[in-house]
């Protein structure tokens, strides 16, 4: 995100976001642009990311970029693409395979249409808390699926945090019996869209962009989303309600082309690893940190807030363990080696 998908950019939703971080502390300095036309010696990073501008991810990003550029002596310019300039999640990507970009941070589902390993991490109710997840993405699972990216010519950089899926539309949620019949804008990705048929949803796939519009004129009657970023893309203002389910944990990744990064020099290649490992957890705390103040900001605008209780969540918890289940069945022996070492320590 990058994000965890993309709304659409305003200047009021940069200034509600650049309001937030400075409520709770985050510095909103050095978010300035390479602005590098070609200096010899200086070697132009393009990146791309769904992130608005203005947004926690988009400053993360940016820190990164400052940090990279500083621990390279200036060798790198890293110039960064925001708000879905060079395409959706899943042509970002593609670009970054075949070398038309350098680097991107993109979510797991779009990042999934090229490491198809990766897709496990995004099975509902696969993580039991923040703390499981990133104990397994900075360890075990993380390091199994770096060599999946090296096989398809990427280098796994560090991870990004979206956070977890919850559900927003129109009306409350309380069961899985309340999305009979309903039309859910799904991401595009098999799990998400296997996931809302479990729970007997018409799932509509609509591009990021455009889901905004989607739930404001009823195409869909609701979607899921990380609290966060409904509030900086605004999706939350198109319905009445928001359900904490924390039903998906969705995580991010920054990764690079791997023949650009052949070519750098090694002090060049571990000022992008240095600079990432530094801004990584940081960026996981204030995201974190934002999650409340997204959700009272949904009430101080009207939205109905409810949270699951655990008897309802245990009822989401057997649907998706069906739909885990169904699809482990076709999985590739890589994707289930993964879903193992989950598995092992996700709880």
């Amino acid at each position: 995100m990058h994000a965890a998908d993309a709304g659409p950019y305003s200047a009021a939703m940069m200034f509600r976001v650049v309001l937030v971080l400075a409520l709770v502390g985050i510095p909103l300095a050095g978010w300035a642009m390479s602005t590098d036309g070609g200096t010899p010696g200086v070697v132009v990073i393009r990146m791309a990311s769904m992130a608005p501008e203005g947004s926690p991810w988009a400053k993360m990003l940016q820190d990164f970029k400052q940090l990279a550029e500083e621990k390279s002596q200036h060798r790198l310019a890293i110039r960064l693409f925001l708000g879905g300039q060079m395409g959706d999640e899943n042509e970002a990507v593609l670009m970054v395979k075949r070398g038309q970009l350098q680097g991107a941070s993109a979510s797991i589902g779009a990042l999934a249409s090229q490491v198809p390993e990766v897709a496990v991490l995004e099975l509902p109710f696969l993580f039991s808390s923040e703390n499981a997840a990133d104990r397994l993405l900075d360890g075990a699972v993380g390091n199994a699926l770096k060599p999946h990216f090296t096989r398809r010519g990427l280098v796994f950089g560090f991870w990004s945090e979206n956070g977890f899926r919850s559900f927003g539309g129109h009306a409350a949620v309380h069961s899985p019996a309340d999305f009979k019949g309903r039309k859910m804008r799904s991401q595009e990705n098999p799990i998400h869209l296997a996931f809302w048929r479990a729970l007997g949803a018409s799932p509509v796939p609509i591009p990021a962009t455009e889901a905004i519009t989607a739930i404001q004129t009823g195409v869909v009657d609701g979607y899921d989303q990380t609290p966060l970023y409904a509030f900086a893309a605004r999706w939350y203002s198109a319905g009445s309600h928001f359900t904490v389910s924390n039903h998906i944990y969705q995580p991010a990744a920054i990764f690079f082309h791997q023949g650009t990064l052949d070519a750098l020099p090694a002090q060049s290649r571990d000022a992008l690893m240095q600079a990432g490992a530094a801004v990584m957890e940081p960026h996981r705390r204030q995201i974190r940190a934002m999650v409340p103040l997204a959700l009272e900001n949904f009430q101080k605008a009207g939205i109905k807030v409810n949270v699951l209780t655990p008897k309802e969540r245990a009822a989401f918890e057997v649907t998706s363990q069906k739909m885990r289940q169904e699809f482990m069945r076709t999985a590739t022996p890589e994707q289930q080696a993964v879903y193992a070492l989950i598995l092992q320590g996700a709880h």
